[in-house]
């Protein structure tokens, strides 16, 4: 496909993804995104984190298998995950589910410095291609279950997890800054919810329910082991 079909594609993606924010403003607490996170996600290849076979279909606003039975999240839900982190350019992430990189290019474009997990290896070999070809140096990858984080990179301003625990991790929420704040699916498989987990300057935390969603599961797992 050329490039200006890509570009008419990403284009009507952008309007899908306002119309849906606009019609669920009510759930979400406010009727549109960040504009910079809008942005960003109006610039980034999503046809370069796709299988060849798919990039036909890059730009609709649904979820793509990417193989070993693993998705590309759907655009929205991309744009509404990234959106309620509230990500600055000082920041630092931790994302557990790499994937083959598509949400990875869109927090290395927000924040500092990001870091990733992904359990599959093959994954995480082609997102180490696939990121390295777009230029997001600000972006590491280990290879392993992210259930346990990263400990030796936490504390996290940030953290973005795109596989569903039953309940959050409580290795996530104590590398969770004071002041910082999480998106994660959680629950069992047919009764998921996206939750919004916040930790005030005290060390509190708060959470809210945003939206019933559908992830593959994030399997608990011995403290970590990574390669």
């Amino acid at each position: 496909m050329e490039d200006r079909d890509f570009s008419t594609m990403r284009d009507d993606m952008m309007v899908e993804i306002a119309m849906e924010a606009a019609l669920l403003g009510e759930h979400l607490g406010k009727p549109a995104f960040d504009p910079r996170v809008m942005d960003v996600i109006g610039r980034v290849p999503r046809h370069e984190f796709v299988p060849l076979e798919l990039q036909p279909y890059a730009y609709l606003n649904r979820p793509l298998p990417i193989g070993f039975e693993k998705t590309i999240s759907q655009p929205f839900i991309v744009a509404l995950m990234t959106d309620l982190l509230e990500l600055t350019d000082q920041d630092t992430v931790l994302e557990i589910g790499t994937g083959l990189g598509y949400q990875s290019a869109i927090l290395s474009q927000l924040a500092k410095r990001v870091y990733s997990i992904e359990i599959i290896g093959e994954l995480a070999k082609q997102a180490r291609q696939r990121l390295a070809r777009l230029g997001c140096p600000n972006v590491e990858l280990r290879t392993g279950n992210g259930y346990h984080g990263w400990p030796e990179q936490a504390p996290f301003d940030k953290i973005m997890v795109t596989a569903a625990p039953d309940l959050v991790p409580p290795s996530l929420i104590v590398q969770l800054k004071p002041g910082g704040r999480m998106a994660i699916p959680a629950g069992l498989a047919d009764s998921q919810q996206l939750i919004l987990v916040t930790k005030d300057a005290n060390g509190r935390l708060h959470t809210r329910e945003v939206l019933p969603v559908r992830f593959s599961q994030l399997e608990e797992d011995e403290p970590p082991t990574f390669a």
